[in-house]
């Protein structure tokens, strides 16, 4: 299994047991959802390896406690503390039409009511507290705050992205 066909489900944090049991922090709004998997793909060494489930369920709010199979003590579960820990795109729950993942809308033209033709979407940062569309246009970089109310509509079959950004913060830029 790519990386490039999966997506991020979370990282395991640290033991539960000394049984081998880990947490892994879920990176969803919904982490019931991944209460009945069978297996996951965990990065190790940059090489993506099938781990099966015996047993989940949720720990906390986003906390996932899992015991793996063959994974029965403490020593081995120190091993994975600090891994990802991925699922195949086609695991991913289906969504509303004006809902979307981040990796479906990369690539999208970004237009603005107002201002017209932004460029294309590159990727979208989400490392800080405030979360950003990255869009090329013309070898410049213009960065817009993910923000619902920015985004008018998602249109998956042309691949536009329509936003409604206040007045000047796309000028900025150019």
């Amino acid at each position: 299994m790519r990386k490039e066909d999966c997506f991020y489900l979370g990282k395991i944090v640290r033991k539960y047991s000394f049984k081998g049991e880990v947490l892994i922090k879920l990176d969803t709004d919904e982490p019931e959802l991944y209460t009945q998997m069978e297996s996951v793909f965990v990065d190790l060494n940059k090489n993506l390896i099938p781990f099966f489930i015996e047993k989940s369920a949720l720990h906390k709010s986003t906390l996932l406690r899992v015991q793996f199979e063959d994974i029965d003590s403490e020593k081995k579960a120190d091993d994975l503390i600090g891994l990802e820990v991925y699922l195949p795109l086609a695991e991913l729950p289906q969504l509303e039409d004006d809902q979307f993942y981040f990796h479906e809308i990369i690539g999208y033209m970004v237009k603005d009511i107002h201002f017209g033709k932004v460029g294309i979407l590159k990727g979208i940062n989400d490392s800080g507290a405030q979360a950003l569309f990255e869009i090329d246009r013309e070898g410049k970089e213009i960065l817009i705050p993910l923000n619902d109310d920015f985004i008018e509509k998602v249109d998956k079959k042309n691949k536009i992205l329509l936003l409604d950004t206040p007045e000047g913060l796309i000028d900025i830029y150019l």
